[in-house]
């Protein structure tokens, strides 16, 4: 070390000086070893609900009973867990006819809505004339979308097919196979019609002043536009399929700001979808930018929307963990409490009379995690419940 730092540096410099830059080579490397040691500090977990607190639902208690899910012909409000068992519908079963699962791409440049994106550098500071919204700074984006088209076996060239539209779905060369396998059982058995399950990634980014809140936090009909439009055409162009028109055979799902979005399409556009079926649904006030016909966003679904309007011919199916979010953000309007707004969701759908199911998870966390495997296959069969094709 010493006869390279002797070569490095002029000979004026004195062999002191050059000890001191000696042990701070020697140094760097141990403390910068350190500095990548160091984390930034995770964000609190949030607290566990108790299923029986004050203001949550009625609960039918079907926890300590692993792989328990509740029954595809009953309504109301469920316990389930804490433990959990896959259901066998999410294995591949020999025997069982497999669908075809294809890819494709959409770029933002050749859409006519959500052209260009949007994305924003930081989260974005609360509006000092409005504690409902954020300011946030955002620049435009290109962006490529996703499309992932599972096609039952089943199918029959030239019917129009029933289908179910997903959120967030998978990238390019990573095709989810967990929904397609599911089917590919509950088809076999005839538990659900063979339906085309179209998976949708979003423009990418999380929540306000990124593409994908700006999709799916929107309390409008705009993005079930967007895919009536742009989306299902390619779909039936590109693998020669045929997609019903007939709200009945049409179903949303999503997780999240997914699951929210899949409300607000069959919401807005009960013309075209009348199924749906949701993960930890953002039922929160996450809108953005600002709108005061929906001050509320999503938390105005069971606030003040659901409550004061006629009965929709919706058909709705929910999920929740008893960790799920609370105020995950630095917005303190007593709005960001995901189990709280699933709670609520479910009253007002219980109050205003339509068919739902919900379901409480124990020990689960956002997107109710390990219980999915569980009871997604029971709330595909429940959704479809009464389906009968168009004659």
């Amino acid at each position: 070390m010493l006869g390279f730092l002797f070569c490095l540096f002029p000979t004026s410099m004195n062999l002191r000086s050059i000890l001191a830059l000696s042990l701070v080579a020697i140094a760097l490397p141990a403390f910068s070893a350190d500095k990548a040691k160091e984390k930034k500090p995770e964000r609190p977990q949030p607290p566990t609900r108790p299923f029986d607190a004050p203001g949550a639902p009625k609960f039918t208690r079907l926890d300590g009973k692993p792989g328990a899910v509740p029954p595809v012909n009953a309504e109301g409000d469920y316990v389930i867990g804490p433990d959990y068992v896959a259901a066998p519908e999410t294995k591949v079963v020999e025997g069982v006819p497999q669908g075809k699962v294809q890819q494709f791409q959409i770029d933002s440049k050749d859409c006519k809505l959500f052209n260009p994106g949007i994305a924003r550098e930081v989260f974005g500071t609360v509006d000092p004339k409005n504690p409902k919204t954020l300011i946030v700074e955002t620049h435009p984006i290109d962006y490529k979308r996703t499309i992932t088209v599972y096609v039952p076996a089943q199918y029959q060239a030239g019917s129009a097919a029933p289908f179910i539209v997903t959120h967030d779905g998978p990238g390019l060369g990573k095709p989810d196979m967990n929904l397609p396998r599911i089917l590919d059982n509950l088809i076999a058995q005839k538990r659900v019609p063979a339906m085309i399950a179209i998976m949708i990634s979003s423009g990418g980014g999380d929540a306000q002043g990124h593409e994908r809140g700006r999709e799916y936090d929107t309390m409008s009909g705009l993005y079930a536009e967007y895919i009536e439009n742009e989306v299902l055409p390619l779909v039936e162009k590109n693998y020669s399929v045929k997609l019903t028109k007939d709200p009945e055979g049409r179903a949303t799902m999503g997780n999240s700001s997914g699951g929210s979005a899949a409300l607000a399409m069959a919401w807005y556009r009960p013309d075209l979808y009348h199924r749906v079926l949701t993960f930890s649904g953002t039922y929160v006030n996450q809108q953005w930018p600002f709108n005061p016909e929906t001050p509320d966003g999503a938390w105005g679904f069971h606030n003040k929307i659901i409550p004061e309007s006629p009965v929709k011919p919706l058909r709705i199916w929910m999920a929740v963990g008893d960790r799920d979010l609370l105020n995950p953000n630095v917005m303190r309007d007593d709005m960001h409490d995901w189990v709280e707004a699933n709670h609520r969701m479910a009253k007002v759908l219980k109050a205003k009379g339509y068919h739902y199911q919900y379901v409480y998870c124990l020990n689960a966390g956002h997107g109710i995690g390990p219980a999915r495997p569980q009871i997604t296959p029971q709330a595909l069969e429940w959704l479809w419940q009464g389906y009968a094709a168009a004659k």
